[in-house]
């Protein structure tokens, strides 16, 4: 029953977060005339491959997480990555609240943006500087909800899989925050730099 219950779990989970972020993006193209996804354009060299790699990873990441949930025989890697690290109940209950804590915090950063989310820097149509909302506790929410919903997927399945790809993601995730935070600092200048006095990178002020 308990095992079901995780699977289920894991599978209302990718839905949701796919609805919110295709709704999201829909909205944003449709009715404000905007292309929020900017992973890959404009882009050159290692930028480029580290953007598009997190498409790739992501697709790869959502797979994974489906085969496991759906307890599917097929494999996209060796199979001694799907050998058993941990598999603790409470753990497993504390990967359950991770990712609620992560999708939550995902809502409210896209409702704090209003209209300047974007995915990638956009370097044509930034939008307005927004620090208010969750933005007051985080400079990058997005990213932490993330890394938040990549570690509690390790802790609900315990595969050494999901633990490589949750490290992968934070370093990578940590290198295009520092990429995101010199474009900003350039396009916004002094309001940008003042925020950063005040508001920590993942969370809490300075």
């Amino acid at each position: 029953m308990m095992e079901s219950f995780f699977d289920i779990f894991q599978i209302i989970g990718i839905v949701l977060f796919m609805a919110v972020l295709i709704g999201r993006t829909i909205y944003l193209k449709t009715k404000k005339n905007i292309n929020p996804i900017s992973l890959g354009i404009g882009k050159k060299g290692f930028k480029q491959v580290l953007e598009v790699t997190f498409i790739v990873g992501l697709v790869i990441w959502i797979a994974e997480v489906l085969f496991a949930a759906l307890h599917t025989t097929f494999r996209l890697f060796p199979n001694f990555l799907y050998s058993e690290l941990i598999d603790e109940p409470l753990l497993r209950i504390l990967g359950v609240l991770l990712i609620l804590v992560s999708l939550y915090l995902f809502v409210w950063a896209l409702v704090s943006f209003q209209d300047s989310w974007r995915i990638g820097i956009d370097t044509k149509t930034n939008g307005e500087l927004i620090t208010s909302g969750v933005f007051s506790f985080s400079r990058n929410p997005i990213f932490l909800f993330i890394d938040l919903y990549f570690f509690g997927t390790f802790l609900i399945n315990g595969t050494p899989i999901f633990l490589i790809i949750t490290i992968i993601v934070v370093v990578g995730l940590h290198y295009q925050i520092l990429q995101e935070e010199a474009f900003l600092s350039s396009a916004y200048g002094k309001n940008y730099q003042d925020y950063v006095q005040k508001i920590g990178r993942y969370w809490g002020r300075n």
